[in-house]
């Protein structure tokens, strides 16, 4: 309460009390009494002091102050002086008008007294009157009644009587509802009267309406009677207490029947008219899916469709409501098998827009049935059934596509046959790349018609569409790195997949195929990925419904890191595969002969011409696969250690022609003291993606292999000037493959030299002989060359 609304009261208070001692602020003070006893100096109190309260202003404060307190209690003395005169006029404004008012209300009240007695004597008056009237007419009032009820009763016997006769042209019209009518009307009366006056109507009557039971039980079980019709007949006969626990046994058996033949239509009908989905065009799976979805009756009369058996069940229902649990049990049923004819047909290469016409038709027939049976839960029941079907068909459609692309990849497997050797690799992996990035760009415009449809059902599962796109491709690229260990062979994968392993055949597995799933990769890691996150990106974006705790289901980093892996470990598979071939020919070389006692060199030996054979058959698959490097690097004039050809090298034409054993060994410990002198080069670096770096690193490691082969076996002289033979030639030819000549020199003189310390004499060949032997190679091996192009 404001400070004004309280100061009106107190003033109030005091004006009308009749107490003195309540005066100023007894009302306030007597009603704070009993929460708190107010002080002596409280101006508003009763126990309010005048000498206490002004020896407390004057301790508290100073002159100034006590002038402020002054001014202040006298402006309020004022206002209140001015509200208590505004108070006393007002309450004797008040006062006047309501003295004016009971004057007006005595004025008015004066003549009313008078009116009301003539207006009593009227009314005493109309009631007498009308006693007199009662009197008068009650003896014909009551014979008029007992008239009225002798010629009803008159009228009811005469319908007893024409009972029989009404019933009979009832039956004749199947105006049964009116029969019914007109019998229950009559039963009491037979009740009462049956075995005496009416014994023969009610005998009639009751012939009738056994025929009337009998015509309603024959309208029940016919067919050809609409179900409106039959559910009209279960009511009479429920009206004529007729049991009818048998009749609801028979129409549910009778129900099942129909549900049970619609079953064994999809069986049948479901398998024709998906065998036939394969070859219809998309605008006939709507005809199709209807035929699915029909049945004929068990008496093969007419189809029946879902809106008929709605029907009948609603007809049901209102006729058996404590059959409601079985017909759920019989629809859900139903529908299960619908929707497996759709899962099994997912099975198979299916599109979206097949699956959503489909599910289009059977969402309507949930529509329909559950307006009738929403205790089914049809549409829940559906979400769970659309929802299995979707993923199972993204499921699907992944492994059709992995399936596809190792389809592609296989097709390098088989020996290409003579003439198409420079294209069948190049082939292998452009069709496999067009695969993996077109085969995943249709799938995203195949899933996504999923996300566009405006399908209620769908709509509901959007964010598990996406989530479910995303895992499939991420599940997808995890597979297919799987499916390209499994073709390089069953011991490059720890856990493989057997379906996986089955699918293709790995017992022998080409060199080739490894070099394209290397290439593939990187296209994989560089091109596929951002491509297809771009298109998920723009098309699926949200998802979110498989949880945040479980991560996002796409990761594309993820995937590039596999694959980059991946693409080097086959790279270097086949590096190495191609290595142990080569390294097997140049075992074979040196484990046979007997270099003890190897006779005096005549030619070059022939595992040379293997060995370029086996190595331009590298390059032939390189070529087709990998790119030219942008530069070549180490090129032998650029080389600072001692690489030079033994041909055009004076010094060592010198130590050549020297001939005593003593001197060319001090000149073999010579040069291994000028190696620790010599600038030190990095032969074996990372292997890139380039045709030049690929058959580098397989000479290499094959040069290594032949170090490692002379090392060995023990030569005589003529053993040695063999391997010196060898070598020399190979210099050349070697350098057309390389990127790196300082390299092949360098291993060129790592063999020379190994052989050199395994030899017992080493003296090598001279220069002249040395070049006449090469000379002779190099024109024989042209004119073969010739020969094999003329021919």
């Amino acid at each position: 309460m404001d400070e004004k609304a309280k100061r009106t009261r107190e003033l109030l208070a005091s004006f009308y009390s009749t107490d003195p001692s309540a005066g100023g602020g007894a009302g306030v003070g007597s009603a704070a009494s009993p929460r708190k006893m107010a002080s002596p100096d409280s101006i508003n109190s009763p126990s309010f002091d005048p000498d206490v309260y002004m020896s407390l202003l004057v301790q508290k404060l100073n002159l100034e102050g006590l002038l402020q307190k002054h001014v202040e209690m006298a402006a309020e003395i004022k206002n209140l002086d001015t509200d208590l005169q505004m108070l006393v006029y007002e309450n004797y404004n008040k006062f006047i008008n309501a003295t004016d008012t009971i004057k007006r209300m005595k004025n008015n009240i004066v003549g009313m007294e008078a009116n009301m007695e003539q207006l009593l004597a009227k009314i005493t008056s109309v009631q007498s009157k009308s006693d007199l009237v009662n009197t008068s007419l009650f003896e014909k009032r009551e014979h008029i009644e007992k008239l009225h009820r002798t010629r009803n009763l008159l009228r009811k016997v005469q319908f007893i009587y024409d009972l029989p006769t009404r019933l009979a042209k009832c039956i004749k019209a199947e105006a049964y509802a009116d029969a019914v009518r007109f019998f229950i009307g009559s039963k009491p009366i037979f009740e009462a009267y049956g075995d005496s006056s009416f014994q023969d109507c009610k005998r009639a009557s009751e012939e009738a309406i056994d025929l009337v039971i009998k015509n309603l039980q024959a309208k029940i079980y016919s067919d050809s009677e609409p179900i409106e019709a039959r559910a009209e007949a279960v009511v009479l006969l429920k009206q004529l207490n007729f049991p009818v626990d048998s009749l609801k046994t028979k129409l549910l058996e009778k129900l099942e029947d129909y549900l049970m033949t619609l079953q064994d239509e999809h069986k049948e009908t479901g398998a024709s008219a998906l065998d036939t989905l394969e070859t219809s065009e998309p605008s006939d799976i709507g005809k199709l899916s209807d035929t699915i979805l029909s049945l004929k009756t068990p008496t093969g009369t007419h189809m029946v469709s879902v809106g008929e058996v709605s029907k009948i069940i609603r007809a049901y229902l209102i006729i058996f409501p404590d059959s409601e649990r079985r017909l759920i049990e019989l629809i859900q049923e139903l529908f299960t098998k619908r929707y497996g004819i759709i899962e099994r047909r997912v099975k198979e290469r299916m599109t979206s827009a097949d699956i959503l016409k489909m599910i289009r038709v059977i969402w309507e027939d949930v529509t329909l049935m559950d307006e009738v049976l929403a205790e089914a839960a049809l549409p829940a029941f559906s979400l769970e059934a659309a929802r299995s079907i979707i993923r199972q068909f993204i499921s699907t459609s992944f492994s059709h596509l992995l399936l596809e692309v190792s389809e592609a990849l296989t097709k390098s497997q088989p020996m290409p046959k003579k003439g198409s050797e420079e294209s069948s690799l190049q082939n292998a992996l452009e069709d496999s790349k067009k695969v993996v990035i077109q085969g995943s760009l249709d799938l995203l415009s195949e899933f996504r018609q999923l996300l566009d449809d405006n399908l209620e059902l769908l709509a509901k599962l959007r964010d598990l569409i996406v989530d479910w796109v995303q895992e499939g491709f991420q599940g997808f690229f995890q597979k297919l790195d799987e499916r390209f260990l499994a073709l390089c062979g069953r011991g490059y994968i720890a856990n493989p997949d057997p379906s996986v392993i089955d699918a293709i055949q790995v017992d022998k597995v080409q060199t080739g195929l490894v070099l394209v799933l290397a290439q593939l990769s990187v296209f994989i890691e560089q091109i596929a990925i951002p491509k297809i996150m771009e298109e998920i990106a723009a098309s699926f974006s949200g998802g979110g419904a498989r949880g945040y705790e479980h991560g996002p289901a796409f990761v594309p980093g993820e995937i590039c890191r596999i694959f980059r892996s991946a693409g080097e470990r086959f790279l270097l598979l086949y590096i190495n595969m191609k290595t142990q071939k080569i390294s097997i020919l140049l075992k074979k070389r040196f484990t046979t002969p007997n270099w003890i006692k190897h006779k005096e060199p005549r030619e070059v030996h022939m595992f040379v011409d293997l060995l370029l054979q086996e190595l331009e058959a590298v390059g032939i698959e390189v070529r087709q696969i990998l790119p030219q490097g942008l530069v070549r690097r180490h090129r032998h004039s650029d080389s600072t250690g001692s690489t030079n050809s033994s041909r055009s090298n004076p010094t060592r034409e010198d130590k050549l022609t020297r001939t005593n054993t003593q001197r060319v060994r001090s000149q073999f410990l010579e040069s291994h003291l000028a190696k620790l002198f010599e600038q030190k080069m990095e032969i074996f670096t990372k292997v890139q993606y380039t045709q030049e770096s690929v058959i580098s690193t397989i000479i290499k490691f094959c040069l290594k292999s032949l170090q490692e082969f002379v090392r060995l076996q023990t030569f005589n002289r003529s053993g040695f000037q063999q391997i010196q033979l060898d070598i020399e030639f190979l210099k050349n030819p070697l350098k057309e493959f390389v990127d790196d000549d300082a390299a092949i020199d360098f291993l060129l003189k790592e063999v020379i030299g190994a052989a050199h310390e395994r030899c017992l004499d080493p003296i090598p060949l001279e220069a002249p002989i040395l070049d006449k032997l090469i000379s002779t190679k190099i024109s024989k091996s042209r004119e073969e060359n010739q020969s094999s192009s003329l021919a």
